[in-house]
């Protein structure tokens, strides 16, 4: 019938694998690049964060404990349910940065393909970073990566889908989990995408997802002292500083923003390991007995 109205979708944050709305019960306006209404995403406020820290330090030891193979899989899972609703996030990518649909559909399968690679990755950094080290003296030296711990994420503010996978599968392919802080002008995509993770294997808490205004979101973040690490990537110049301030309470690892961030370039293996410590294992050979150490 040509008189039906559509069902508006209520967007909702993602935080421990359930769908809260803001504990403040605020919303505001997105629009699209013409300011056209497109929904009212949740404000997020400062409690919302803290709950975030909470269920990501709750999933951290589950997810940092599970086979790198298996993390791979997981993420690979993610891939094919955003896959099967490519059409979903080209209507909403079109709609954030004001593409065409055939550029938007471009934006949403380099995504998919990002998030691919990542998964491959999983089982193949410790071998790349990790390795056996010369040392004069009667004993193996073994160095190996783990992760961090619970990383705050500020998702760029320009790039929608394709930047906010780039900063997101990286960090929870090495074993860390994330609290992402939406593009504030552009949220939707990064909202959908906690439904993708909902309905994959992602174990909740591994990813919470927060829309609102950024700098309420992150302020409480960058100082919170259960938070381990900061991707600064959606901040201005003023916040980001301000940011590393406050995240110099607790030596947090802090990773700057970019001047110009291509995010269809290729990737690399930087932000694999920017979340990344490296453990060194120290073992006696011949007459000095079999006990180690470890630092």
């Amino acid at each position: 019938m040509s008189d039906r109205l559509s069902v508006l979708k209520t967007y909702k944050l993602y935080v421990g694998g359930k769908f809260p709305r803001s504990e403040s019960g605020r919303v505001y306006e997105v629009t699209d690049s013409k300011g056209k209404w497109l929904a009212n995403a949740p404000q997020s406020s400062r409690k919302d964060a803290r709950d975030a820290v909470v269920a990501a330090r709750k999933a951290f030891g589950g997810w940092s404990g599970a086979t790198a193979y298996n993390r791979g899989q997981v993420l690979y899972r993610v891939a094919e349910m955003l896959e099967g609703r490519k059409a979903q996030f080209v209507h909403e990518v079109a709609d954030a940065e004001g593409l065409s649909k055939s550029r938007a559909a471009e934006q949403v399968e380099a995504t998919i393909d990002r998030w691919v690679w990542y998964a491959g990755w999983t089982d193949k950094i410790a071998q790349v970073v990790g390795g056996g080290n010369p040392v004069a003296g009667p004993y193996f030296n073994l160095s190996s990566p783990e992760p961090t711990g619970v990383v705050a994420v500020l998702a760029p503010q320009e790039s929608s889908f394709l930047g906010l996978v780039s900063v997101v599968a990286p960090v929870i392919a090495t074993g860390n989990t994330a609290i992402v802080v939406a593009s504030e002008r552009s949220p939707l995509p990064a909202l959908s995408l906690g439904e993708v993770l909902a309905t994959s294997d992602v174990p909740g808490g591994v990813v919470n997802v927060l829309s609102g205004r950024t700098a309420e979101i992150a302020a409480p973040l960058a100082s919170h002292q259960d938070v381990n690490a900061i991707d600064l990537a959606g901040a201005d110049e003023v916040l980001a500083k301000e940011l590393e301030i406050a995240a110099a309470d607790n030596l947090k690892r802090v990773l700057r923003p970019q001047p110009v961030d291509n995010w269809t370039a290729s990737p690399g293996i930087e932000r694999l390991t920017a979340f990344l410590e490296t453990k060194t294992v120290w073992h006696p050979t011949g007459s000095l007995g079999a006990s180690g150490s470890s630092y």
